[in-house]
């Protein structure tokens, strides 16, 4: 008889859920017990998964299914900061492509997105990443220095998209036909990946922005106004990545 330690490391290498709980489901020791019970709730969760993700490759089907081949997702991170660039992404992902686990990047752990992130660079058919720094959002507002960074974004990819499926808003000046997907980052797998390409990038930006201007923490709060990040402000002045439009209101320089 397998010992349970040895049943456990079955199941932590198992690829076949439903063969497992076959195996051991009328097996009469409550530790094999707990660990069919495990089993069975990783299937659960799979089979959910597996649901949500044909749920949300709805909008890249529906164009898919047309005949249209390259069909990108765009989103953008950063409009909310008091520092730091706005950064937006543009992915193409291949038909009938499903990474498990991609959400609007707001819902996921760093270490989550770091993991998609991989995986989605090493599966897209392509990437485009474009900009807009803070004294851009200074001069010409936020709303459009987004745009100018979807649109640079565009622009970077190696494959030029036929159809953008974009989170919320129409961009401007662009000559792509586009749907605008309200909350689209949960909704389009590709818009759901641009969001966590934008947000890890973004994001390790802010990080390397902390060892040269270390006083606002921004390694924590990647720009955005904490109490922590006012309170520095206040006490060392703005450095030169603060948008001084979002700080007018509590610091003037």
């Amino acid at each position: 008889m397998k010992s349970i330690a040895r049943i456990k490391n079955e199941l932590d290498i198992c690829g076949d859920i439903e063969g497992f709980i076959a195996e051991y489901k009328n097996d009469e020791r409550k530790g094999v017990h707990k660990l069919v019970d495990i089993a069975v709730r990783k299937k659960e969760h799979r089979e959910a998964e597996q649901k949500r993700l044909g749920e949300i490759t709805v909008y890249e089907r529906k164009y898919q299914d047309k005949g249209i081949k390259y069909v990108a997702g765009i989103d953008e991170v950063g409009r909310g900061p008091y520092a730091g660039p706005v950064v937006a992404a543009c992915v193409i992902l291949p038909s009938g492509c499903k990474i498990e686990g991609i959400n609007d990047s707001k819902k996921l752990s760093q270490k989550k997105r770091e993991e998609l992130f991989d995986i989605i660079k090493e599966k897209a058919v392509a990437i485009g990443v474009g900009m807009a720094d803070n004294y851009e959002i200074d001069q010409m507002n936020i709303l459009q220095a987004t745009y100018k960074a979807m649109r640079t974004a565009i622009e970077n990819m190696a494959i030029k998209p036929w159809q953008l499926l974009v989170d919320a808003v129409t961009i401007p000046d662009i000559d792509i036909p586009q749907e605008a997907i309200i909350k689209g980052d949960a909704k389009s797998i590709s818009i759901g990946a641009a969001s966590i390409i934008a947000k890890v990038i973004r994001d390790r930006l802010m990080v390397e922005y902390s060892k040269q201007y270390p006083e606002y923490g921004f390694e924590k709060n990647v720009g955005y106004g904490t109490r922590e990040h006012e309170a520095a402000i206040l006490r060392y002045g703005l450095c030169d990545i603060h948008r001084r439009s979002f700080t007018h209101k509590f610091y003037e320089q």
